[in-house]
């Protein structure tokens, strides 16, 4: 598995996607996509968007449909706990970040910026 990393820092090599309108993901609301064989969740959290892998660090389970406390999505597995803004653990029993993925809204589409080699 390769290291986690949190893409919404990276400026160089990304390559931002069409995902949706906007209109479709209400504020409170998820979406759940598959890119290049990944499965990602976005998320509006009042009004700002923000995207992670849709697995969890500590047995590859699905977080995406997890318990949103605030910023932070519970595993509905084993409680770990991530910030979707980050992608970094805040609980365990998970130790490693999940992926972050930076998202824009661009003339009413979401867009997530995916790495490029």
């Amino acid at each position: 598995m390769p290291p986690m990393f949190n893409y919404t820092q990276q400026t160089e090599n990304i390559e931002f996607l069409e995902i949706a309108p906007a209109s479709e993901l209400p504020n409170g609301e998820r979406l759940f996509v598959e890119i290049e064989g990944k499965s990602i969740v976005i998320f509006n959290i009042a009004g700002q968007f923000f995207a992670i892998a849709d697995v969890c660090t500590h047995d590859d389970g699905p977080l995406g449909d997890g318990d949103l406390e605030g910023y932070n999505i519970v595993c509905p597995r084993h409680g770990a706990e991530f910030d979707v803004r980050t992608g970094k653990v805040m609980q365990m029993p998970a130790v490693v970040d999940v992926p972050a993925y930076p998202v824009k809204v661009a003339d009413g589409m979401i867009l997530v910026g995916f790495p490029r080699e």
